[in-house]
């Protein structure tokens, strides 16, 4: 039975999938949802479809391939390095276009060589795309979350304070409030005028006093911890609250931050830039670096010419699974999403794994492709 609105290069394209070693896979329509809520970030969460089994489970319309093939890998038992390719519908809601949609793409499982990984994938996208779209020019922009983490990291800010600007990378408006926030620091008085006595007591390291603090005021006013969190919980996070409203960015680590996000040139030059703003910075970004030179040298191993792609350092996707590698592949001068994927280290283990998984992908959004294809015509 044909599927409806399916591109009629779409056969041809699993071909061209299926010829790079992969293992063609489907996964369910209907899926459950806490993967998705919990892993796959705020911009994919508030667009999904979601609805709820006869036992009360929250399931929802497959959003994305990423996320249930790794669940079927995970389910199967089946042994690594594993190429997975796929094709079908996937179900969200759009600024512009159908909210039911084709996708495919590959999932890259296992495999140990991680730059040669991430340079297979940027070329099979490329690839694929080319195939499809003969004589129309590419624009592949690439960016690495790892790097901005070492960056982050070398710069000494607090756990918490690393926490939020890593998980806000790639989207410029939030990063941009963060960093903010960090120049100015939250005026005194957020907390309550009891919390802000014992900062200025210096009471709050006391972990005891603050206890006994928090302890008595929920006594006071009634307040039940068999139903919530207790003592030591609510003092643990107030720490954290503290430390995080009181940190305050100097001026120059700022500047660090802002030179090395506004970064973007040709990625032949990238190890070198990168090179050179840490050494300027007097940032160890050592093992960063030396990956990030690794994949530059296996994409030109794939025959993928470094200085037709753009290195942009605040470039990232809105999914946060992400880890390392991030690219977009869309037509010349033109904002359209063609292809774009990543790396995923962690998501496998999070997702039931017994052991760490390397894993990179990318996906195709083959309505896009028709209309860039029709339009060439």
């Amino acid at each position: 039975m044909p599927l409806i609105n399916l591109p009629a290069f779409a056969l041809d394209l699993v071909a061209d999938l299926e010829a790079r070693g992969t293992e063609r896979v489907d996964t369910p329509v209907i899926q459950p949802a806490e993967p998705f809520l919990d892993m796959a970030g705020e911009d994919l969460r508030r667009r999904i479809f979601m609805t709820e089994s006869e036992t009360g489970k929250s399931l929802c319309l497959r959003p994305e391939f990423t996320i249930p093939v790794c669940l079927r890998h995970i389910e199967t038992a089946t042994g690594t390095p594993r190429r997975y390719a796929y094709l079908g519908e996937v179900f969200r809601q759009r600024r512009e276009g159908s909210s039911e949609f084709y996708q495919a793409g590959i999932e890259d499982l296992g495999e140990p060589d991680v730059a040669r990984a991430d340079a297979r994938a940027v070329g099979d996208a490329i690839a694929v795309l080319t195939n499809r779209l003969p004589g129309v020019s590419l624009s592949v922009v690439l960016g690495d979350q790892s790097v901005f983490e070492a960056v982050v990291a070398a710069c000494g800010l607090p756990a918490g304070w690393q926490k939020r600007l890593v998980h806000a990378f790639g989207n410029q408006t939030q990063l941009q409030r963060l960093m903010d926030t960090l120049s100015n620091p939250a005026p005194s008085g957020i907390f309550g005028p009891e919390v802000e006595r014992l900062a200025i007591l210096g009471k709050l390291d006391d972990e005891a006093t603050l206890i006994a603090h928090i302890d008595a005021t929920m006594e006071a006013t009634g307040y039940s911890t068999n139903a919530s969190r207790s003592p030591a919980d609510i003092a643990r996070r107030l720490r954290e609250k503290m430390e995080l409203a009181s940190t305050r960015l100097d001026a120059r680590t700022l500047a660090l931050l802002r030179e090395f996000l506004a970064l973007e040139l040709s990625l032949a030059d990238a190890p070198r830039a990168l090179a050179a703003f840490a050494e300027k910075a007097g940032l160890s970004l050592g093992e960063a670096l030396a990956r990030f030179e690794s994949r530059v040298a296996a994409l030109r191993e794939a025959g993928v010419d470094p200085s037709a792609v753009i290195y942009r350092a605040a470039f990232g996707r809105p999914l946060d699974y992400y880890t390392g590698l991030v690219f977009e592949i869309t037509p010349e001068r033109d904002p359209l999403v063609l292809a774009g994927g990543g790396r995923f280290d962690r998501l496998l283990t999070l997702l039931g794994a017994r052991e760490r998984i390397p894993a990179v992908g990318f996906s195709l959004w083959l309505d896009r492709i028709a209309s860039v294809k029709e339009a060439a015509a």
